[in-house]
């Protein structure tokens, strides 16, 4: 089909008519209006984001298999050790080669130009220095000649040159483009009168620049001192080229699978070894557990063996101490139990009737009342022993449940204060209570926070020094904190390590005056985790102590973090020491 059969005819109303008024060009599609702009920058900072979160999400990944896996490890610096001594071996190995390939290409390049020489001398006896055509005709038959006559140095052009004074007659070459390439160091030298050799670039038949070995010598003959023949021989390197890149290809491959074989035997070896690990520690993590039946199975005789039947032994032992534990602690549990139940008829008949004497000791003699309210205050103290007792058993046995309501702890730690501001007044300390303003509420068992302010309180007011004792309430999105802070003696690291064990007491030589069981931290720690929160202490010697209590505000959440700082903020009084 022709052109015009394929070019659609031109409507005729648009023949007739006088064109149109130029309308600018639609913009292309391609383009972006100005408003879109920003939006596309928006597009891309948002890529270039995701591009940075997937590598950091990568190298996260890579830092983290390093880190844990010891196959890679090995793997990695075995492949990097065998890699570097693989590529220095080869390097000097390939440049051996090469080094030793073109002596032998040049020793044979310089006895073939010795060869030729002697026939060129033999050929140009006698060259008629006058005559053009005659010193034309004999160098181009002396250089067919010379092309004749190979040898062991492989192909080769030849170029001969004669020259009478500083003028130069045409060269006989065998091949156009070797004479422009001869350097002029290497001209200059053979001028001289010497022999010599030089790589350099010659251009072959297609015009590519080839590396070729140049060798240049004086013809000596019956010329003048003014007239002067060079033979020039050209040995092209392609094929040493390509021994050379058939060496190297050969060498890398066998270096890439020699790096893989050492990376895969020490992979294997350090599998052979770390199999074994692995299926100890996953045995210890079993019984870690508290599957304590778990073994480690003994294959052979070796030195793995070995540490699985010592590691079996380590099991029994410490299953068979672990199980007499176990037993002893039921036992003191059941003892501590039962002599706490038993205990409470009695005590209960005991104080029915030092009650009746309470209340009668105005009408005995001074000394029988004052036996009397010291009856009365002994028993009170040994009931709230055996409570405590009591709830210790409870927490033993899990016995032990929370009665959670939604609890206002800033009206929680007010009731707190003012039951221990009388118990503060006579140690001489004042109660400081500072919380936020609007109400924190807290899903907890108020009895049992109640308990642990109380503990904590007249812990501080009975070691205090008749300091003022801080109390602060804080609370942020998931969490409420309250800090108990005294300035009196403090405590060590190794005494803060003990305050929450059961009977434990700093300094067993000094009077207590709250009376106390030294269960009452104790039973507090175990309301702050049954709670799912924490009781923590600071303490310093001569800067106080600090207690700080953290639960959830709703029943259940796991902590994170605490609204108030455990370590307080020290305020030193003037010329005090650090």
């Amino acid at each position: 089909m022709s052109t015009t059969e394929r070019a659609p005819a031109a409507p005729a109303d648009d023949r007739d008519t006088a064109p149109a008024p130029a309308r600018p060009a639609p913009a292309r599609a391609s383009r972006r209006r100005p408003a879109d702009l920003p939006e596309l920058r928006r597009g891309l900072r948002r890529r270039a984001v995701r591009a940075r979160i997937r590598a950091r999400r990568l190298a996260g990944r890579a830092v983290t298999t390093w880190r844990r896996s010891l196959h890679v490890r090995i793997g990695a610096i075995t492949m990097v050790v065998a890699g570097t001594v693989v590529v220095i071996v080869s390097l000097v190995l390939f440049s051996q080669i090469r080094t030793q390939l073109l002596s032998v290409k040049e020793q044979a390049a310089i006895d073939q130009a010795q060869a030729g020489v002697v026939y060129a001398r033999s050929e140009v006896v006698g060259i008629a220095a006058g005559d053009a055509a005659s010193v034309r005709a004999t160098l181009g038959r002396t250089v067919n000649g010379l092309l004749t006559r190979g040898g062991s140095a492989g192909d080769f052009d030849v170029v001969m040159v004669y020259r009478t004074g500083n003028a130069e007659r045409p060269p006989a070459i065998s091949r156009p483009g070797v004479y422009p390439a001869l350097p002029d160091d290497l001209r200059a030298g053979v001028q001289g009168g010497g022999q010599y050799t030089q790589y350099a670039l010659v251009p072959d038949d297609t015009g590519e620049p080839q590396p070729t070995l140049l060798v240049g010598v004086p013809v000596p003959g019956d010329v003048s001192s003014s007239e002067a023949i060079e033979l020039y021989y050209a040995f092209p390197l392609d094929q040493e080229q390509e021994t050379l890149s058939l060496i190297r290809s050969t060498v890398a491959i066998s270096g890439i699978a020699l790096t893989l074989f050492v990376a895969g035997i020490g992979v294997l070896v350090t599998r052979l070894v770390v199999d074994p690990v692995r299926r100890a520690a996953g045995t210890a993590q079993r019984l870690a557990e508290g599957q304590l039946e778990e073994r480690m199975t003994v294959r052979g005789e070796d030195d793995l063996a070995r540490l699985a039947t010592s590691f079996n032994a380590m099991a029994d032992s410490l299953q068979q101490q672990i199980t007499q534990l176990e037993a002893l602690s039921q036992l003191q549990q059941r003892f501590t139990s039962d002599v706490s139940h038993e205990l409470r008829t009695p005590l209960t008949t005991v104080q029915m009737a030092a009650d009746v004497l309470h209340e009668s000791r105005g009408d005995f003699p001074p000394h029988v009342a004052r036996s009397a309210e010291l009856l009365h205050e002994e028993l009170d103290r040994f009931e709230r022993l055996l409570s405590d007792l009591l709830e210790i058993s409870r927490y033993d046995a899990g016995a032990a449940v929370l009665d959670w309501a939604p609890t206002d702890l800033g009206a929680l730690v007010g009731r707190v204060a003012d039951g221990m501001t009388a118990l503060a007044e006579r140690h001489g300390c004042e109660l400081r209570v500072t919380g936020p303003a609007d109400p924190v509420i807290a899903e907890v068992d108020a009895r049992r926070v109640e308990r642990i302010l109380r503990n904590l309180v007249g812990n501080a007011v009975e070691h205090g020094s008749g300091q003022p004792i801080e109390v602060t309430l804080a609370a942020n999105r998931t969490a409420a904190a309250v800090t108990v802070r005294d300035h009196g003696v403090g405590l060590s690291s190794a005494e803060a390590a003990h305050v929450f064990d059961r009977f434990w007491r700093a300094d067993p030589s000094r009077v207590r005056t709250v009376g106390g069981s030294g269960l009452g931290l104790s039973i507090s720690l175990e309301d702050a985790r049954l709670h799912g929160g924490w009781l923590q202490v600071w303490g310093q010697p001569g800067l106080g102590a600090q207690f700080r209590l953290t639960v959830p505000l709703v029943a259940g959440t796991d902590l994170t973090s605490s609204p108030l700082p455990l370590r307080p903020t020290i305020v030193r009084r003037p010329g005090e020491r650090r």
